[in-house]
């Protein structure tokens, strides 16, 4: 570790300086040797640097998404060349090309951390073997040498012998507990970023290898941080430990007001979304528009939970618009009824149905609704015709179970010339 945190000595200086700068300032409220200045100093070094990181942060966000998106194409080229490596790696570059994406940039804001983690290493290395280095003279170096946090020097390690620790005027049990607290809040927030990320944040349609090696690196970083911590200085673990509280906090609000398509985060936000815009009639944030502008976009694209969505405005009698607002639907209005309640009606009316004929209408040549006038005519000619003009068939009775079985369904037809039967075929 310390062969690595030499290779970025040259930045020791300037992470010195601002080290000194914040602890001038904590320095005058809690005192200059306390471990409250020289412990929030290097929590606000994190800040600064995760303010400064915040756009790869977000190229992170949008490398990520893009990759889970060329996921099935890259599974298709996974089953296509299995059995030639070459070709497959070379299909794959070609993917990313066209695509635009890079797989090293969601590890672009842990790239860029890096010097800054190593760089601190060397310092707090240098305060515990009493090395001036960077801007810390020898007045800061003995100030930060009596500084503790929970009664454990910021200098001190897991592993540091008895006679090294009591040097730094603690007890090794107090280094030894405040190490091990320390590395298992670490871990801990580590395994829930990830486990939140890979539960919640991501698309639950796709099932692609990518998602087995997050699934992994769930379990595989916690256990690097157990591993590597007995090795850091306490100050190093209060860079950490900080530096996954902020990953952790700012995964949460990624995941509560910009989540993965396709993921339970995104069921949730458009649930909460759809109760906002029906309640207040429409979008307010800048971000629920470009959200809702991107939905509206997909058209037949959408997936269950974004079609959930439109359903739910187009109840509510609310239509989304393609530059991401919320207006009254043309073909609903929500009306107040006499008693106070509302209703949902239809702006326009619905198209009346002709009323079905019966199967003697249609076979006599039924009359058109709305033509009174054939119908009167077949009426008065009925009644009219004499009642000696009518079949002798139709007086007398009618067999058992023949009832039922009309003229119509016999093949005459009712009001009108009769067809003369053909002869039957003996």
């Amino acid at each position: 570790m310390d062969t690595i945190a030499s290779l970025f000595s040259f930045i020791t200086t300037p992470v010195s300086w601002v080290i000194v700068q914040f602890h001038t300032v904590y320095g005058a409220i809690f005192g200059p040797d306390t471990g409250w200045a020289w412990g929030l100093s290097i929590v606000s070094l994190v800040i600064l640097i995760r303010i400064c990181l915040i756009p790869l942060f977000v190229k992170q966000i949008k490398a990520t998404r893009a990759m889970q998106t060329l996921q099935p194409e890259m599974k298709k080229i996974q089953e296509r060349y299995k059995n030639d490596k070459q070709r497959q790696s070379e299909e794959m570059m070609k993917l990313y090309k066209e695509s635009g994406t890079n797989p090293l940039s969601s590890c672009l804001p842990i790239l860029a951390q890096s010097p800054f983690f190593f760089a601190l290493y060397h310092v707090l290395n240098g305060i515990a073997s009493g090395q001036t280095i960077g801007v810390i003279n020898q007045s800061l170096l003995e100030s930060a040498r009596k500084a503790h946090i929970f009664g454990a020097p910021l200098a001190a390690k897991f592993k540091d012998s008895a006679e090294t620790i009591h040097a730094l005027g603690a007890s090794v049990v107090d280094v030894r507990v405040v190490t091990v607290v320390m590395i298992v809040m670490m871990s801990a927030s580590q395994f829930y970023t990830q486990r939140q990320l890979m539960t919640k944040n991501v698309d639950t349609t796709v099932k692609t290898p990518f998602m087995q090696q997050q699934k992994m690196l769930m379990y595989v970083f916690p256990i690097m941080f157990a591993v590597f911590g007995i090795n850091f200085p306490v100050g190093v673990l209060i860079y950490w430990l900080t530096t996954n509280v902020w990953t952790m906090g700012q995964q949460m609000y990624v995941i509560h007001n910009n989540p993965t398509p396709g993921s339970k985060a995104q069921a949730a936000y458009l649930e909460r979304l759809t109760k906002h815009v029906t309640h207040h009639g429409k979008i307010r944030r800048r971000s629920e528009k470009t959200i809702v502008k991107a939905i509206v976009a997909k058209g037949r694209d959408r997936n269950e939970f974004e079609r959930k969505f439109i359903n739910g405005l187009s109840k509510a009698g609310l239509a989304a618009q393609t530059d991401g607002t919320v207006v009254k639907s043309e073909s609903q209005a929500v009306v107040q009824t006499e008693d106070g309640t509302t209703a949902t009606t239809t702006a326009a009316a619905r198209r009346q149905q002709p009323k079905r004929q019966t199967k003697a209408q249609r076979q006599s040549g039924g009359t058109k609704p709305g033509d009174e006038t054939s119908t009167t005519s077949l009426e008065k000619s009925d009644a009219d015709e004499p009642q000696d003009a009518k079949p002798a068939a139709a007086k007398q009775p009618q067999k058992p179970g023949s009832g039922t079985r009309s003229k119509a369904q016999s093949g005459q037809r009712k009001g009108g010339p009769q067809r003369p039967k053909s002869p039957s075929k003996k």
